[in-house]
């Protein structure tokens, strides 16, 4: 689970912003930003899966119930 996330998030971050702004060329505004939106919102899931990740590796590691 090392640099294969960044490059993840990277992705999902040029991905998003190559359609946000080929869509802001088609003046559909309200689109990119849903577009850009959608891209937060999969990077927030991915970090809060690994803030999880953490927390119970955490509690593993100090046998904590």
């Amino acid at each position: 689970m090392g640099i294969e996330i960044i490059f993840k998030i990277a992705g999902i971050g040029i991905i998003t912003a190559v359609v946000n702004q080929i869509l802001k060329y088609m003046n559909k505004d309200e689109i990119a930003t849903l577009v850009t939106l959608t891209g937060v919102i999969l990077v927030l899931i991915m970090v809060l899966n690994m803030i999880t990740d953490l927390f119970s590796q955490v509690k593993s590691l100090f046998s904590l119930y």
